[in-house]
C-alpha cells in the first residue's frame, strides 16, 4: 500500500514537540538515516562529506544535524536498524534497485553533458545513494560516542520498534513510513526529518474510525497492495475497507472477487506476527562525550569542522540546559 493510500485511512493529527518531553522514541533507522543522507548530499559539496580515501560519509554530517532535535526536547531516540529483509519483500527491493540504477545512468549523462546543470547533478547524487557498510558502521560509531541507544532487530527495524512501543519499552515509532500502523504501533511520530512539529498517526483511533479490528486493517492494506504484494486492480481504502466489512476477512473477500493474492497468509503474518526480539535494553539517561564525538566526525573521517559546527553547538546545548533542569 502505498504511503498516500494507507494515510487517507490512518487517523493523524498535529503533535508538538513541547509535549514530548521525556519521552522515548523507536526511531526506524534506516528510513531516519536515509532522509537526512540524501538532503545532505543535495545541498552539500562532495568535498565536504568524502575522505582523501574516497569514503562518503554525507550521513555523519546529517546525523549530527538531525540529533539535535531529539536533546533539545528531552526526547530520547532509541534507533533500530534493520536486521535481514523477508524474501517477500525481494520484488519490492528489487524495483528499488533498477530505479537507483536508472537514476544512475541519469547521473552520469548529466555530469558529462556539454552544460552540466549543477541542480540536476545535486537532485540525482541524492536519488541515488544506499546505506553502505561505512555509513551503517560510521552511523553506530557516532552513535556509541553520544551514548545515544540502538537496537539490532532480527528483520525489519520498524516492525522491531513498533514490537518495543507495544510492549512499552517506547512511548512512540518514530518514521516517516506508514506501516508502523499496521504493524500494531500505537503511537507513532512522523515527519521527525522535516523543520517545526511532528505529526502523531493513533493506532487505536484508526481502528476505531473505520470499524476494524487489527486484523481486518492488515486485510484492507493488503487489498490495496503492499511492499510484500501488489493490490487488486479498481480496490483502494475506501473500498478495500468495505469489502472487509461484507465479508468478513482477506482470504473471504479475494473469494468473493474470484481473485488471488500470492502469499496472502505469509503477508498477513508479516505484519501481525513479525519477525522482533526481546533481547534489547538500553538505558534513556545519555550521556554525550562530545569531544570523542567531534574527533569521530572531524578528525577520523575527516568532515570539515564547519559541516558540523552548529550541530555539535546545539547538542551542548541541550545536554547542560538538561544538567541544570536537573537542579531546578
Amino acid at each position: 500500500m502505498g504511503n498516500a493510500d494507507l494515510r487517507q485511512l490512518a487517523a493523524l493529527e498535529p503533535a508538538s514537540f513541547d509535549d514530548l518531553g521525556g519521552s522515548v522514541v523507536a526511531v526506524d533507522a534506516h528510513n531516519w538515516l536515509y532522509r537526512y543522507l540524501t538532503t545532505t548530499v543535495r545541498f552539500t559539496s562532495s568535498d565536504a562529506y568524502t575522505t582523501a580515501d574516497g569514503e562518503e560519509v554525507a550521513n555523519l554530517v546529517g546525523a549530527v544535524q538531525g540529533l539535535p532535535k531529539f536533546f533539545e526536547h528531552d526526547v530520547t531516540p532509541v534507533f533500530v536498524f534493520d536486521g535481514g529483509v523477508t524474501e517477500l519483500k525481494d520484488d519490492e527491493v528489487g524495483r528499488r534497485r533498477e530505479q537507483r540504477e536508472r537514476y544512475e545512468d541519469e547521473l552520469e549523462a548529466a555530469r558529462t553533458a556539454d552544460d552540466v546543470d549543477a541542480a540536476e547533478v545535486a537532485t540525482l547524487e541524492s536519488r541515488t545513494q544506499r546505506l553502505t557498510e561505512t555509513i551503517q558502521r560510521t552511523t553506530r560509531g557516532l552513535l556509541d560516542r553520544l551514548d545515544v541507544p540502538y537496537v539490532e532487530a532480527p528483520a525489519e527495524g520498524e516492525a522491531q520498534a513498533a514490537h518495543m512501543a507495544r510492549h512499552g519499552d517506547a512511548d512512540y515509532v518514530g518514521s516517516e513510513d506508514y506501516d508502523a500502523l499496521l504493524l500494531g504501533a500505537p503511537q507513532t511520530l512522523r515527519r521527525l526529518t522535516s523543520s517545526g512539529d511532528p505529526e502523531r498517526m493513533d493506532f487505536e483511533a484508526t481502528l476505531e474510525r473505520h470499524g476494524l479490528t487489527w486484523e481486518g486493517l492488515v486485510d484492507a492494506a493488503v487489498l490495496v497492495g503492499t511492499d510484500f504484494n501488489d493490490g487488486i486492480d479498481g480496490v483502494g481504502p475506501k473500498t478495500a475497507v468495505k469489502l472487509i466489512h461484507e465479508h468478513g476477512d482477506l482470504l473471504a473477500a479475494l473469494a468473493a472477487r474470484e481473485e488471488t493474492i500470492p502469499h496472502a497468509d505469509r503477508i498477513r503474518a508479516m505484519f501481525l506476527d513479525p519477525t522482533v526480539t526481546d533481547d534489547y535494553d538500553y538505558d534513556p539517561d545519555i550521556e554525550p562525550d562530545l569531544e570523542a564525538a567531534r574527533t569521530y566526525v572531524t578528525d577520523e573521517w575527516e568532515v570539515p569542522e564547519s559541516e558540523v559546527d552548529r550541530g555539535f553547538e546545539r547538542i551542548e546545548e541541550s545536554v547542560v540546559q538538561a544538567g541544570l533542569d536537573r537542579w531546578t
